[in-house]
């Protein structure tokens, strides 16, 4: 048996008016998950536990069977051990986006207009990462570069206790009242509206402010952590599994579970990402040898976050044509048993722009017999309806190991 998590990161959502009173799920064509439907177990299932914030770190955690109560230790060390720096346990490490904050007047008045600069490319990102640590680095702190937008500040014999607030969670809104407070919170602030003063007229944001971009002329610091010790997947599920995805934060957490890290090259953070490379190559690798591959896809999210519902339908369509549509085809045409769980890891409403703790939808099917419990299409409100739940996120993935 093979087994597959088909993750649209954020997918599910409320109800928009441009939609005809519609989710996105539910406006999306899908004529592929539409077919699995009839024969799924389809509920809804808590993968943020009850005094956690509804971050990708933890709802993901949870998908991938490690309970975040026993393992969570913050959100940056996940992507800085996927970005290949070497932690030590009294390190703390902080994500550091690049962001677009409004100009003119004091720090603390100025909005947040855009938490991932206008998508920046990685090329242009590095340039103004590699400036900031000139200013930046010394004994105590290091900043390294990831992708794009997101980037990685580590702290040498830190301490946590900061109450930091994420980008994505203060869009359009003014960032007075969610700038650092607690422990260092002194440090991170500085660090920040220097990082302004640094920024603001470097000749790369010049560039993009003159071809209509969004300049990264801030960081933002934000979800402060230590290294965490994850159990190994195998002797934790009894397979070998391996994770595809454009995001760190996943990605740190499949090398922390010693799961392998499977490259797709065209892969991104977004809904120009290469979907149907991501299904060919996790079909590729359980022909030879995986038992388990799990496909994160970010797209529906970062649509949510800039509340573009159009394309994140486009996406979740994208998902079932060329995902969906593809790993089944792929699996049937090769004569495999396998189980697929598709879900996102937790709610990302266009409405709200930001994630949510509610419970999601998840869809349990297997090519060997019928699991279904009543459900017609793979959507919020049929979730809802067939009273399935599972009140513990983290066990929803033995759900799909079960099926034999």
């Amino acid at each position: 048996m093979k087994y597959l998590v088909i993750l649209g990161d954020g997918m599910a959502d409320w109800k928009i008016p441009e939609l005809g009173g519609k989710t996105c799920l539910e406006a999306a064509k899908t004529p592929n998950l539409n077919k699995l439907a009839r024969f799924s177990e389809i509920g809804l299932c808590k993968t943020v536990p009850d005094g956690f914030k509804p971050g990708s770190d933890v709802a993901n955690m949870s998908v991938l069977g490690f309970d975040p109560n026993k393992y969570y230790t913050g959100r940056s060390p996940l992507e800085a051990v996927s970005m290949g720096v070497g932690l030590k346990p009294d390190d703390v490490t902080l994500r550091c986006n690049l962001v677009t904050l409004s100009e003119g007047g004091a720090y603390e008045e100025k909005i947040m207009l855009d938490y991932s600069a206008g998508d920046i490319s990685t090329e242009e990102a590095n340039v103004l990462v590699a400036f900031l640590k000139e200013n930046f680095d010394n004994e105590t702190r290091t900043l390294y570069a990831g992708l794009q937008y997101r980037h990685c500040l580590v702290m040498a014999n830190g301490s946590t206790g900061a109450h930091l607030t994420p980008p994505h969670d203060i869009s359009d809104k003014c960032v007075k009242g969610h700038l650092p407070e607690g422990v260092n919170s002194g440090i991170y602030r500085g660090l920040m509206e220097k990082s302004y003063e640094l920024l603001k007229d470097h000749p790369i944001n010049l560039k993009r402010i003159k071809e209509g971009k969004n300049p990264a002329n801030s960081i933002w610091l934000w979800g402060e952590g230590t290294k965490p010790a994850l159990e190994n997947f195998k002797s934790l599920h009894g397979l070998k599994g391996g994770v595809i995805s454009a995001v760190d934060l996943v990605k740190g957490i499949g090398m922390l579970a010693d799961m392998k890290i499977i490259e797709v090259a065209g892969a991104t953070g977004n809904y120009n990402t290469d979907f149907k490379g991501k299904a060919e190559t996790a079909v590729a690798e359980l022909l030879n040898g995986l038992d388990f591959v799990y496909i994160h896809m970010e797209a529906p999210d970062e649509c949510g976050h800039h509340g573009d519902f159009k394309h994140k339908v486009y996406s979740i369509e994208q998902i079932d044509k060329f995902v969906i549509g593809t790993v089944t085809e792929m699996l049937n045409r090769a004569g495999e048993d396998y189980a697929i769980l598709v879900c996102p890891d937790h709610p990302t409403p266009c409405a709200t722009k930001t994630h949510l703790s509610d419970p999601i939808p998840y869809l349990l099917y297997t090519n060997k017999k019928s699991l279904s419990n009543g459900a017609v299409r793979y959507t919020e409100d049929e979730a809802a309806k067939t009273k399935t739940y599972l009140p513990d996120g983290y066990k929803l993935i033995k759900k799909l190991f079960a099926i034999k």
